[in-house]
């Protein structure tokens, strides 16, 4: 899909272009959705560039990610998609700045890209150019990444207490399934701080790359300064990022060695209770219960009875293990 921005009073319009059709020369920002290859022609041939395809937006290499080319520069970051859900990933997004316009390609929708949409929606400068609209949408990445990370924080926090600090109903209950759902928990915030941090590493790479061209730009200062105060948010959420790594990795150690406690306290009870049942054994062993007067001998339902006890004597230590959620 190809959709065109253009100024209109003081609110940027969003128009699609369909079947072809002539871009418009007021256009600041062109989106392209998941384009065609006749919609990638359209806007090479509108603009004078050349739009990378999504395998080339997969390179990994920085050569191949921040680059100019023809006057025209050149920037794919790596953003985050789906963040809310139970599987969030990552998604490569490329930024094309020629002159004063903005070309970005995309084959997912990251939050920030519909949140700058509304926002420049209802109002923005009458004389918005590309690169404008370029650093509203970095900032809106980074505090996207920001509130990212603070949902993350609560819910390490959150396990923090559920490991440490459980309710007393909760200790008690606490089984094989709750350390599952746990350990889960751990899992999923990790890789969802993991994929935050990859896209903080790439944002930070293109900020970079911006701050060495911008003298090129011909910025003016007051967005060179946004520039630096966006390079420092980005170091100081890795930090962040690395912190919270650094706890989940703790928390997961810590989930195992309370397991570890919990699993060598069930078998020192065990290893109690044999101990207990040892003196009975033994004294049966060497009398093998051969005593003259057993009345239980000649009783009709004597037989029925010891095959009672068997079943009981088996059934209730399962029951009893099931109730302290030892199996």
């Amino acid at each position: 899909m190809l959709w065109v921005y253009a100024p209109h009073g003081n609110y940027l319009e969003r128009q699609p272009v369909e079947n072809g059709a002539a871009l418009p020369d007021s256009a600041v920002w062109i989106d392209l959705v998941g384009p065609s290859q006749g919609e990638d022609k359209l806007v090479e041939k509108f603009l004078g560039i050349a739009v990378p395809t999504r395998e080339e937006m997969q390179e990994i290499e920085v050569s191949s990610r921040l680059y100019v080319e023809n006057g025209a520069r050149y920037m794919t970051a790596t953003l985050m998609c789906q963040s809310e859900t139970d599987t969030p990933r990552t998604t490569p997004v490329t930024f094309v700045l020629a002159g004063t316009r903005l070309v970005t390609v995309r084959y997912d929708d990251p939050k920030p890209f519909s949140l700058i949409t509304n926002k420049l929606g209802r109002f923005c400068a009458s004389n918005i150019t590309g690169s404008a609209v370029f650093m509203d949408l970095l900032d809106a990445v980074i505090d996207r990444s920001a509130d990212i990370l603070e949902r993350i924080g609560a819910d390490v926090d959150q396990l923090s207490h559920d490991i440490f600090e459980p309710p007393r109903s909760a200790r008690k209950q606490r089984g094989r399934g709750a350390y599952n759902a746990v350990l889960r928990t751990i899992g999923r915030t990790g890789d969802l701080t993991s994929k935050v941090r990859e896209s903080l590493v790439s944002v930070g790479r293109l900020l970079l790359f911006l701050a060495n061209e911008a003298e090129g730009m011909r910025w003016a200062k007051d967005t060179r300064a946004q520039l630096q105060s966006m390079q420092r948010d980005i170091h100081s959420l890795s930090d962040h990022a690395s912190y919270i790594t650094n706890k989940i990795t703790f928390l997961l150690d810590a989930l195992l060695g309370v397991v570890s406690l919990e699993q060598n306290d069930i078998i020192k009870l065990f290893s109690v209770m044999a101990v207990v049942l040892m003196p009975p054994t033994l004294i049966a062993s060497i009398y093998g219960m051969n005593f003259g007067f057993m009345p239980e001998l000649h009783w009709q339902l004597g037989y029925p009875l010891a095959l009672m006890l068997m079943v009981l004597a088996g059934a209730l230590p399962y029951v009893y293990f099931k109730w302290k959620r030892w199996l």
